[in-house]
């Protein structure tokens, strides 16, 4: 096929999809609201930020085919078993975490709108989250706690206590991590509640009504919502502070307390929704910043994410930090 008849081709599957979206017709639940209900993934190669040497947010089908090949190698690569001859690492280096047999980060980049792309951020068009100066230095400030503070269990990051899910997979926004990207939307009549696999949270949205007080801060903010016709938007204030700084291997994000998000759940198709959002805080932030996320249709059930709060590999990290204390002290170890 010559390149001029894939770049035709590659353009009226385009149309077509965009011509699919404009003119689905969204189902109805029972109580009449547009139906968002099913299990859905955001799995994908793509990230919140743009990776370094990438200066553009859409790519062609023939740089995402080369860079999703990269992406498989390097899996295949890290899924080889452990050889037995290769012994305990020293103990200076780190022993290593899960091989890629037990990651399910995804294999393509996100399409949205038929763009393949590169950064879930679209705005600013750099794919960068806009920290102002004094976010910059709050995100740094709580991100050097949870990796450099073991003092005790409440120093230590809400994945790591199992409260809720690392990385903002459970949001706002809702973001792709390691594994476990999996939501299960449930709709009755004045709520929506989204199921998230990873750490079982569940975010219920109420229909209309007002904010509590900002003294009332639950895990993962309030969440008011209404339809814009067929598109549910959500408004979350009253982020929780321990919420603030949340990080996956491939993204680190700062959420001012104060913040708004506003997200937009658009089905456009059975198979897809199109997930918006939009994030303003004038202190942390120079300007408000937008993404844009396709969540696509996925087989169930959801996996039973068992993780609880009296997680027992906490009592190993903070001993561990007990020792490496000792050893600064010269006392060695025991």
């Amino acid at each position: 096929m010559s390149f001029r008849t894939l770049l035709l081709a590659t353009v009226l599957a385009l149309t077509a999809t965009t011509a699919s979206a404009q003119t689905y017709k969204v189902p109805r639940t029972a109580h009449g609201d547009p139906d968002l209900q099913g299990i859905w993934t955001n799995a994908s190669i793509t990230t919140l930020e743009r990776a370094p040497g990438l200066n553009k947010l859409v790519l062609t089908p023939q740089e995402a085919k080369a860079a999703e090949a990269m992406t498989k190698a390097w899996l295949a690569e890290n899924d080889k078993p452990t050889s037995p001859e290769a012994g305990a690492p020293p103990v200076a280096d780190d022993p290593g975490g899960y091989n890629s047999f037990w990651i399910d980060l995804g294999s393509k980049y996100g399409v949205v709108n038929g763009e393949i792309r590169t950064s879930w951020v679209v705005d600013p068009p750099n794919g960068q989250v806009p920290y102002s100066a004094e976010g910059r230095r709050a995100m740094m400030a709580e991100g050097f706690r949870q990796f450099q503070v073991f003092d005790g269990p409440e120093t230590r990051s809400l994945g790591e206590r199992c409260i809720v899910g690392y990385g903002s997979t459970g949001g706002p926004p809702m973001l792709n991590v390691l594994y476990n990207n999996n939501y299960q939307i449930v709709q009755s009549p004045g709520f929506v509640t989204i199921v998230v696999e990873m750490n079982h949270d569940a975010r219920v949205i109420r229909l209309g009504g007002k904010h509590p007080p900002k003294t009332i801060r639950p895990w993962m903010g309030d969440s008011i919502g209404w339809w814009e016709g067929d598109t549910l938007v959500v408004e979350t204030t009253n982020l929780h502070p321990g919420q603030a700084f949340t990080a996956d291997i491939r993204h680190r994000i700062y959420l001012a307390p104060e913040s708004k998000v506003i997200e937009r759940f658009k089905r456009v198709s059975d198979k897809e929704i199109v997930y918006a959002f939009s994030v303003e805080e004038p202190r942390a932030y120079t300007q408000v910043w937008r993404g844009e996320i396709p969540m696509r249709a996925t087989e169930g059930p959801m996996y039973e994410y068992a993780c609880h709060e009296g997680n027992y590999s906490l009592p190993g990290i903070l001993a561990g930090a007990r020792e490496e204390e000792k050893k600064k002290k010269g006392g060695g170890a025991q």
